[in-house]
């Protein structure tokens, strides 16, 4: 009679539903903490972004525009290689040290250091070019990290999946700088330099879409929330890149 009792007294095992219920929960609950997460470090790297090239054109602005500032530094071309040291030692620290730039304050540190440097180096670049070039050129890049801008936020494209071809693709383009450092000695061809510069400028804007979708963490691949100052620092450097290439085509010499 006891053993009867203690089987009718027994629960009955839970449903599927009922077992899975919490679980449920939780994924949801994770699932809307991460999309938090996600939205925080987007506005971070935008505002961030945003200070860098306020900065930049800036200074581009001012050593094309301002006649004395542009003779100053278009006499001093040390300034360039002194700002390219800096550009290149901050650069290696940010990419190949992630302790050091996840660590607050020297990551801030060294992004001002790289920006100010980046931002020198173009604006002596740009001084050697008239100022309506340089300002089409702003405005085309302003306008074509628009539009990539708005295409990775709605389009079903994975760009992050293409990691081979853009790969592929930069082999290509050293290879061609490889060429031209070869050709430049025995003379300047205008329509082969032309040509690098567009498929610079093509390369760039594919990355900055390709960067641009690894910060939103839609794709098959994302860069984690820690990484702000790295997916900062790569889509800073596709702008300016692609800047840069805008102006070899487009730009006309000061005369």
């Amino acid at each position: 009679m006891k053993k009867g009792k203690q089987v009718g007294d027994e629960k009955e095992p839970p449903t599927y539903q009922e077992a899975t219920a919490g679980y449920e929960e939780m994924e949801a609950q994770f699932a809307w903490d991460d999309k938090v997460i996600r939205q925080t470090f987007i506005r971070k790297v935008y505002a961030i972004l945003l200070v860098q090239l306020l900065v930049t054109v800036g200074i581009v602005c001012l050593f094309s525009f301002c006649a004395p500032v542009r003779y100053f530094i278009q006499t001093h071309p040390g300034l360039y290689m002194a700002s390219y040291l800096m550009f290149f030692a901050t650069y290696i620290a940010l990419s190949c040290c992630g302790d050091l730039r996840r660590q607050f304050p020297w990551n801030v540190i060294l992004l001002v250091l790289f920006t100010v440097s980046m931002a020198f180096m173009m604006g002596f670049v740009s001084s050697f070019y008239n100022t309506k070039s340089v300002a089409l050129c702003l405005g085309i890049t302003a306008l074509v990290c628009l539009c990539v801008t708005i295409f990775s936020f709605q389009s079903k494209i994975d760009v992050t999946s293409c990691q081979g071809v853009l790969f592929s693709l930069c082999m290509v383009m050293l290879l061609c700088a490889i060429t031209l450092s070869i050709v430049v000695p025995f003379g300047y061809v205008p329509w082969l330099h032309a040509l690098y510069a567009v498929g610079g400028a093509i390369l760039f804007t594919l990355f900055l879409a390709f960067d641009t979708q690894m910060l939103l963490g839609n794709k098959r691949y994302t860069i984690s929330p820690e990484e702000y100052i790295f997916a900062t620092l790569s889509i800073y450097l596709d702008i300016i890149y692609l800047f840069s290439f805008l102006l070899q085509i487009m730009g006309g010499s000061r005369e």
